[in-house]
């Protein structure tokens, strides 16, 4: 018996030893684990600063100094493009060069196609001389067309780019020529890109490889011209700059942003932004290297359905102090997340946000944004909208104007009869209900019952999209407040500012 004890003890000291080496194996990362993919990370960029981001989610992928102030130089002009885009009532009105347009520009930054004062183009030609060959002159002249002035123009740059959330940048001309209050960073950068690459209309023209101008001053026979982007032209396979997924982008070089790049790039369903800035002519190598990191590291995961687990048991989300059923809202913006290579949706974290806090650059009437994280980065954002209707929404469906009055059934049928009168004074000639006669009361009472709760359910909808709209046009008046601030950190009124709206669109009228 006793040696029984001392082998059971002998045996229950090894069993320990081997339980204290295996956990102390585990801690030292002999044993793989098994959690979520980590990050992946880049061997760095020659530039100094350089972002690459999809398209799609916005999902920064790699960054490099994304946050600092740099001269942006000529790629300035997809912000001058995407601005003149959507304030342009056709791309077929005529933009003619003034003396100031033509020769107001930095000393030594040319004029590659020879525009002269006096040459009508009309804005989509100056737009491809713009985006294509980086006309400074065609940027001043489309400047002055849109803002009446170049200064009322940069005005509305700098206002579009804060109404997309960027807050580290700052425009002094539509060109990108050299001047101390104009700076960018490649993370603002990279937004302005998406804004412009989403715009049908910038994707068609910067997309281009050619184009022929009409005659001018001093090109009577037209002028064709060529995109400088070296990525979107090459087709030699055996060059460094062949880089076939390559779609669009704008180029820029001053002797202060040294060389600058903005490119996009596709490949399959993924579509992916780069931002290279301040780079001594490694530009080109520098945004394969970006781009190819962010298609060989990472996936799109479709989050469709994923809002569900934001409701309750009962189907129902309280956003502020509002609560709404799943059927009153909407999911709009990019169903998409994007993750390192092998991580599943699982592997992403997900939370409501609302108010100031959501993504500047959201849907019209968001109640909230769904924004998605992995590893506390951001990889994917969508929206809740309200499908409460509207006032003209009832009025379609049939509701009628009565039944959306503020006073709604205040006259309509009471519980009595047609006019509202009552008697319940006995009669000595009433005669007893047939069957008949009851039966016909009974429907009558049923249909009064149905119009009146109808009318209750009508009036529950209007006082719900009356607070809906109250709610929103505090938002409104939120919004114009923060525009407001805008204009003042540019040295803007907005009466100096509607000016220049009201005089570029009433020279408009009078043409």
């Amino acid at each position: 018996m006793n040696r029984v004890k001392s082998y059971l003890k002998k045996g229950g000291a090894q069993i320990a030893s081997f339980a204290i080496s295996f956990v102390l194996t585990l801690q030292a990362g002999v044993f793989p684990a098994y959690g979520k993919p980590a990050w992946p990370a880049d061997t760095g960029i020659q530039a100094e600063a350089g972002i690459v981001v999809d398209e799609e989610t916005g999902a920064v992928l790699f960054g490099q100094n994304i946050h600092l102030p740099y001269a942006p130089a000529s790629i300035t002009k997809l912000l001058t493009a995407l601005v003149v885009i959507e304030n342009s009532p056709s791309l077929d009105d005529m933009v003619v060069f003034s003396h100031d347009a033509v020769y107001n520009v930095e000393s030594g930054s040319g004029n590659a196609l020879g525009l002269e004062e006096g040459d009508q183009l009309s804005v989509r030609d100056c737009l491809y001389a713009l985006l294509l060959r980086s006309s400074n002159q065609a940027a001043n002249a489309l400047a002055e067309y849109v803002g009446g002035t170049r200064e009322g123009f940069v005005a509305m740059m700098n206002e579009k780019i804060r109404s997309l959330g960027c807050t580290e940048s700052n425009f002094a001309n539509p060109s990108g020529l050299n001047d101390e209050n104009q700076y960018v960073s490649a993370y603002d950068m990279a937004i302005i890109g998406r804004a412009a690459f989403a715009n049908e209309t910038l994707m068609e023209i910067n997309s281009s490889t050619t184009y022929r101008l009409p005659s001018t001053i001093n090109n009577p026979e037209g002028r064709q011209v060529n995109m400088e982007h070296k990525l979107l032209i090459t087709t030699d396979e055996t060059s460094p700059n062949y880089y076939p997924a390559a779609v669009a982008g704008k180029t820029g070089f001053t002797s202060i942003a040294g060389n600058t790049l903005v490119t996009c790039a596709r490949e399959g369903e993924r579509s992916l932004v780069s931002v290279v800035l301040k780079s001594n002519q490694t530009h080109y190598t520098d945004t394969i290297a970006l781009l190819n990191f962010g298609f060989q590291n990472f996936q799109n995961l479709d989050a469709t359905g994923d809002e569900a687990t934001l409701f309750g048991a009962e189907g129902t989300l309280t956003i502020g102090d509002q609560t709404y059923q799943r059927e009153e809202l909407e999911v709009q913006g990019s169903r998409l997340v994007t993750v390192p290579a092998g991580a599943t949706l699982a592997d992403v974290d997900r939370e409501l946000v609302t108010g100031e806090a959501m993504d500047a650059w959201i849907p019209d009437d968001a109640v909230a944004e769904i924004r998605y994280t992995y590893d506390e980065r951001v990889v994917g954002r969508s929206y809740f909208v309200s499908l409460v209707p509207d006032r003209d929404v009832l009025l379609e469906v049939g509701a009628g104007e009565d039944a959306l009055n503020q006073n709604a059934g205040k006259d309509g049928v009471t519980s009595s009869g047609s006019n509202g009168s009552r008697s319940d004074a006995p009669s000595e000639s009433r005669k007893p209900m047939s069957p008949e006669t009851k039966a016909l009361l009974v429907k009558v009472g049923l249909y009064a019952l149905a119009i009146g709760l109808l009318a209750a359910a009508v009036v529950l909808i209007v006082l719900h999209v009356r607070k809906v709209k109250k709610e929103r046009e505090e938002a409104a008046q939120r919004r114009r407040e923060r525009r407001r601030q805008r204009l003042a950190e540019i040295g803007c009124s907005e009466d100096e500012f509607k000016r220049m709206v009201d005089e570029r669109y009433g020279k408009k009228d009078k043409e």
